[in-house]
Parts: C-alpha cells; structure tokens; sequence
C-alpha cells in the first residue's frame, strides 16, 4: 500500500488522526479512554513528544502533537501497537484496531494562530459530532479532551501543554482569568458549531486541517517541500503518496521544463503556438518526461499538446530520432543539467 510522506524533524507539529479500522470503535468503555492517556502519556515519556491538545472521540482520535525530536514514526509505531495489543488483551481479541498508518500533517510554529486553528478543530470535534452531556449541552461536559483539563485549574500532566494554544488568544498559560476565558470562548464556539453558524473563513480553516497536505503559510510548505526533497531521495517511488510528493514533483518538472526553454533559446510561451507534432515541441516534452516523474497528463496541460498520446508520440521520437532536427535538438537538451 502507497504510503504518504513522513518529514520528521526537530521541534515539528504535527495534527495527527487515526480512525478505528473498519470505521469500528476503539474505545468501548471509560476504561479504555483512560488506557489510552495512560500509553499517551508513556509514548510522552519515551519519545519527549509533546501534545498541545487532544480529544478521544468514540471510533476515532486527534492530536496536535510536537516531536522534541526527529522520531515520529518510531513513537507512533510504539503508541498505536501498544495501545492495540492493551486493548485485545482486555477484550480477548486479536488483529488490527486501527485502519491502517495515521495521519500525520505538519503545522507551522512560526504563528501562534496556526495553533488556535488545530486545537479548535480538535476541541469542537465534540460539538460537531452531537456528543453533548447533560441539557445545557456545554461542551465542558465532554471529558474525553484536553479542554477539561485546560480550564478545570488542576495541574496538567507533564506531557500535556497550553501555553501555545492560550497565547494564540494572547492568554496567559496560568491563572483564573485565563482559563474561564477561554473556556468562554470554546463554549460559544461550540454553540455556533451545533447551531450551523459557522463563518465561511471557518469552513476554509477547517478544510485546510482535514484536508491540506500541511497547515501554514507558502514558505512553510516550500521548507517542507525541501525536507521531502531529501526524505525521498534514493527511495523508491512507489512507496510514497502525498500532495507534498506531488508538489515536489511538479517543481522538478518546471524547473527541467526552464532549463530546456533556455537551452534552445526559447519562451513557454512561444512553444505553447508550435503545432503538436513540431519537433521543437515534442522535444521539450521529450526532456521533461525523460528527467522527471511527472504524469503525461501534466506535460501535456502545460505544453498545451492536446492529448496525452502526443506526449508518449514525442517521447517514441526522440527516442528513435531517426531524422537530423530530432538528433540535433536532442544533441543540444543532453548538454541540460539539472
């Protein structure tokens, strides 16, 4: 099975999720929800993850989890398989509990707002799901999250951090105030939650955190896109899927595409008018298809050669290059480094 692009790094957030497999339960009673920040909070101890928030939800959970060190894979790995293995062994079961490797998306430190987006999201995770206690339906009555815990005034366990998320509301970490402030500000979130209010900029932040390959801003996701230059290097291809790995590789296919423009003194835009079938054409397309991974389908949008067959007809030229312009074009694009 294809697997998605894992960049680990020092001091790295990350939103994580894993569903039940099979969308089942993965928790069937209290007891089992304890178990489960029992062995976050030993993963804490043996990795010196961090979470800033949490919630544990009936088939599924979130954290927003920071790596002290470059080892998520190895704490997720730990975590999940003995969370498994406590969980079959109260139950009497054997296999998997959850579906498959979690989900991990990088979060940018550099904006203390980038915070307040994931822990809301996972905060109101309750509210969204209809699972309110009691009739005043206040989201406090759920606590199975880490907003209990950040508003009750008990000590937090060592491993479970608010300073980011209270600072993105410019809150002090300690203090009465603090907590029953934003204890207020969640409640009425949750309220606008259960009541479909929420702001089209709401729907756009959570789209981002449900389905955004990273969550920040364009030069986080091109430092990202360089440790994943590094990550895949010398792997093989087919282990990986991604939207970063894409974008990766859609970088690698422009910039062979400007190297080839350049080498034989010509614009994007002036090749976009060359007929389909003109070697001048089918020899740039020939050269990006030859040096990068990069669909047919992509070669063939930004060229503008109509359909794909042109793309593999172009490549089926240039590697015959049975007459003197498609041998001397391709002589020049050998000279390309890239």
């Amino acid at each position: 099975m294809p697997r998605s692009v894992r960049v680990e790094y020092a001091g790295a957030v990350y939103h994580v999720m894993c569903r039940g497999d099979r969308q089942e339960v993965i928790f069937r009673s209290d007891e089992d929800r304890r178990l489960m920040l029992q062995t976050l909070g030993e993963v804490c101890e043996r990795t010196g993850f961090l979470v800033h928030s949490y919630v544990l939800m009936p088939n599924h959970y979130h954290l927003l989890l920071e790596t002290t060190e470059p080892n998520l894979v190895a704490g997720m790995k730990w975590f999940q398989g003995t969370y498994t293995q406590r969980f079959n062994a109260r139950h009497r079961l054997k296999g998997h509990l959850f579906q498959g490797r979690y989900k991990a998306i990088p979060v940018s430190t550099d904006d203390h707002e980038y915070f307040r987006v994931v822990s809301d999201y996972i905060h109101l995770n309750p509210a969204r799901a209809g699972l309110w206690a009691g009739d005043r339906r206040r989201l406090a009555d759920y606590p199975w999250s880490s907003f209990v815990p950040f508003v009750c005034g008990r000590k937090l366990p060592v491993w479970l951090v608010r300073k980011r998320v209270f600072a993105a509301l410019e809150l002090a970490d300690e203090g009465v105030s603090a907590r029953a402030r934003y204890r207020a500000y969640l409640e009425r979130r949750a309220a606008e939650v259960a009541g479909g209010q929420l702001t089209d900029a709401d729907e756009e932040e959570w789209r981002s955190v449900r389905r955004g390959w990273y969550i920040g801003d364009e030069a986080f996701g091109e430092q990202l896109q360089e440790r994943i230059d590094l990550a895949v290097r010398g792997r093989r291809r087919d282990s990986y899927r991604a939207e970063g790995l894409r974008r990766h590789d859609e970088r690698a296919a422009e910039e062979a595409l400007q190297r080839a423009c350049e080498t034989l003194n010509v614009t994007v835009n002036s090749v976009y008018a060359l007929r389909q079938n003109d070697p001048l054409k089918q020899a740039i397309a020939w050269w990006v298809k030859s040096r990068t991974v990069i669909p047919d389908r992509w070669i063939c949008e930004r060229l503008e050669m109509g359909n794909r067959v042109n793309v593999s007809r172009a490549v089926r030229a240039f590697r015959q290059a049975s007459d003197a312009t498609r041998r001397r074009l391709r002589a020049r694009l050998y000279k390309c480094t890239d």
